[in-house]
């Protein structure tokens, strides 16, 4: 272990290289929302790319992945650091282990797909495709690693483009594909004349993606299956004072107000934790919530105990201010709802940034549907849990996808963005519709192609009354998943390997 350490060291490059390949680790993240610049992104890639596969050897390839996906990391998730900043007194301390640790612990997956690139490929185009198949499977492997985190995928900088659309066959993980064997092309060109010339190439094959992709989104939706109107409540309640005594009745009657307002939905929605009481205590409130619903079921944001704990909830409230059907947030934010492996630290007077303490909350029993009445079925999605794609994929198909979330808690710069873009992903993936509540914003509704129909801006108080988008059939990607994908990266990693061990 010791000389494996020492060999890492005696391998690492100079300080430009390195530097060079966090700066175009961090351009690359231009890709992602809210700037959404692909067209920088890409070059970007390619320059990280170039540097990696001619790296000298697997050690030197090693540190330059490692400080390339640090640098990347850094700039994506830079918005990693708001949550702190709510109570900096008590937390800031910690952002800088956060976003870091965060940042470079990420990056190892981008170390490992560059060594493996090396030990795969002989020369700079085999190493480039081995790269490119392996860096791949990293970014798919880092959204199940540790309960998973697939934020900022490379393959996100296509969110927002006709591209977008191919996520409707191989998901987030076909678009990272794509990304980056358009990359390796000029990556793994001998000569700079080569290499413009690959650009040009991979600049028509972009073309080519972007008409086609072009051509499916602009292709018209079917008839609604059920002419329901819904309405998203946003009442821009700022995580600073969400839960101070003298603010939480104003956001709580604010709420109610925008649900009382003029209009006749068949739904509402609150966001996430709207309800500023333990379902087990907030009979008056939630009487207060159906009546301003006026008979509508409304989908609200609550938090409540039971035997197993506290649970962060959507309680679908009937007219009578009773709570029907509940869903319980199953995957829950490591130490932002829980702390993994709290018990170890039973008796010690420790803070804890989870929302309730090392005690944290449960986790519920897993993906549920909600039966909404005139707006049919929805599959819920707390906060987070929109990243992970896996989640989608039940066996019984909803009619659209419910997102409750509280994106106050990642500022107003990128995460919001960020955020929103994934739920458009998800949208093309299962070619479904998503409508998200979120509380200080982005609330949107969301066509199955992926496409903004309404929306509400970051930071201002107001409701969306829009009628619920149609639904497509299952998509190739709905139907399979990540599954052919992985195989495929799989089984072509393997014969590289085969063909480097033969003379």
């Amino acid at each position: 272990m010791i000389g494996a350490l020492a060999r890492l060291r005696a391998a690492r490059p100079g300080w430009r290289r390195l530097g060079a390949a966090a700066l175009l680790g961090a351009l690359a993240a231009a890709g992602q929302a809210p700037l959404g610049a692909w067209w920088l992104a890409l070059p970007a890639l390619a320059g990280l790319m170039a540097l990696i596969v001619r790296a000298p050897g697997p050690g030197a390839a090693a540190w330059l992945g490692w400080l390339g996906g640090a640098g990347y990391f850094l700039a994506a998730l830079s918005w990693l650091v708001e949550p702190f900043l709510v109570d900096p007194l008590r937390h800031i301390w910690l952002a800088p282990f956060a976003v870091f640790g965060m940042a470079f612990g990420m990056a190892l997956f981008w170390a490992a797909a560059a060594v493996l690139a090396h030990a795969l490929g002989r020369g700079p185009a085999l190493r480039a495709l081995a790269l490119a198949l392996a860096l791949t499977a990293a970014e798919m492997a880092r959204g199940h690693v540790f309960t998973g985190f697939p934020w900022a995928m490379i393959g996100h900088g296509w969110i927002g483009t006709p591209v977008m659309q191919g996520a409707v066959l191989l998901g987030a993980g076909g678009l990272t594909l794509l990304a980056l064997l358009l990359a390796a092309l000029p990556a793994a060109a001998a000569t700079r004349a080569r290499a413009a010339v690959a650009a040009g190439g991979a600049a028509a094959m972009i073309a080519v993606l972007w008409l086609a992709g072009a051509h499916w989104q602009d292709r018209p939706l079917p008839e609604p299956a059920r002419s329901a109107e819904i309405r998203l409540v946003q009442p821009n309640a700022a995580q600073h004072l969400k839960w101070h005594p003298d603010w939480v009745h104003v956001f709580f009657e604010r709420a109610l107000e925008l649900t009382a307002a003029p209009g006749d939905p068949d739904l509402v929605v609150w966001p996430e934790t709207a309800v500023p009481y333990l379902m087990e205590n907030a009979g008056p409130a939630l009487e207060m919530v159906a009546e301003a619903a006026g008979g509508a079921p409304a989908a609200v944001g609550i938090q409540r105990g039971d035997a197993g704990g506290y649970r962060n909830s959507i309680a679908v409230i009937g007219p009578d201010g009773s709570p029907g059907e509940i869903y319980d947030k199953h995957h829950l934010v490591p130490f932002g709802e829980y702390v993994p492996f709290a018990h170890w630290f039973d008796g010690l007077a420790l803070p804890a940034f989870a929302a309730r303490g090392l005690s944290g909350f449960e986790a519920g029993p897993g993906p549920r549907m909600l039966d909404l009445g005139d707006a049919g079925t929805a599959l819920a999605m707390i906060c987070y849990e929109t990243i992970f794609a896996r989640h989608l994929r039940t066996e019984t198909r909803p009619d659209w996808m419910l997102q409750a979330t509280n994106d106050a808690w990642f500022g107003r710069l990128t995460g919001p963005y960020q955020h929103l873009a994934q739920a458009r992903l998800r949208a093309v993936e299962q070619g479904l519709p998503v409508l998200r509540a979120a509380n200080t914003g982005v609330s949107a509704v969301i066509d199955a192609r992926g496409r903004i129909k309404a929306s509400l801006p970051l930071g201002e108080a107001g409701k969306i009354d829009a009628p619920l988008p149609a639904a497509l059939a299952p998509t190739p990607y709905a139907r399979m998943g990540d599954g052919p994908l992985a195989l495929a990266l799989m089984g072509l990693l393997a014969v590289m390997a085969l063909a480097r061990r033969r003379p």
